[in-house]
């Protein structure tokens, strides 16, 4: 069994009793710590795949220790104008060993909600866009052009098609 989850920031594959080196957790030493964010999940071929996140799954791990990372030199320099800069960097890690991985309450996103299907039918017999009656309250800047043709259209305005953004603006002010 393995999982990939999201642990600050980075997605890693994980299994039970694994070793993994991540950015700093904030949590002690020999503390136990848990992750919801379980994005997969591969339990004897059978895997899950969360949307973006798998309801109910969880991976507890256990803080070894925190360290430092291998040195990394980043050096600059531009030829033949004497610039040379040379700075080296150190990542703060943090040492887990995953413990557990729960899959209890795992489902399939895709059937999670079965009666949405019958909304949108609903909303097909609406209008696409609806016009508010008092333009005195609203900020047609922010409008975009499809927006205000069809409330100058309410309105009755000629000319509406080859009108620009701001001659819409000054007809319905």
């Amino acid at each position: 069994m393995y999982a990939i989850v999201e642990i600050a920031g980075q997605q890693f594959k994980v299994a039970k009793d694994q070793k993994v080196f991540v950015h700093r957790l904030a949590s002690d030493e020999g503390s136990k710590v848990s992750f919801d964010n379980v994005l997969l999940l591969s339990d004897a071929g059978k895997v899950t795949i969360g949307a973006p996140a798998i309801d109910g799954a969880q991976v507890g791990a256990k803080v070894i220790k925190h360290l430092k990372g291998d040195k990394v030199i980043v050096f600059k320099k531009k030829r033949r104008k004497g610039y040379q800069v040379k700075n080296g960097h150190r990542q703060s890690l943090t040492e887990i060993v995953i413990e557990s991985i729960v899959a209890s309450g795992a489902k399939k996103s895709a059937p999670k909600n079965e009666a949405k299907p019958a909304a949108p039918k609903a909303e097909k017999a609406a209008p696409k866009k609806e016009v508010k009656a008092d333009d005195s309250t609203q900020d047609l800047s922010k409008m975009t052009v499809a927006q205000l043709k069809e409330m100058a259209k309410a309105k009755g305005i000629e000319g509406i098609s080859s009108m620009k953004k701001a001659d819409l603006i000054a007809a319905l002010s």
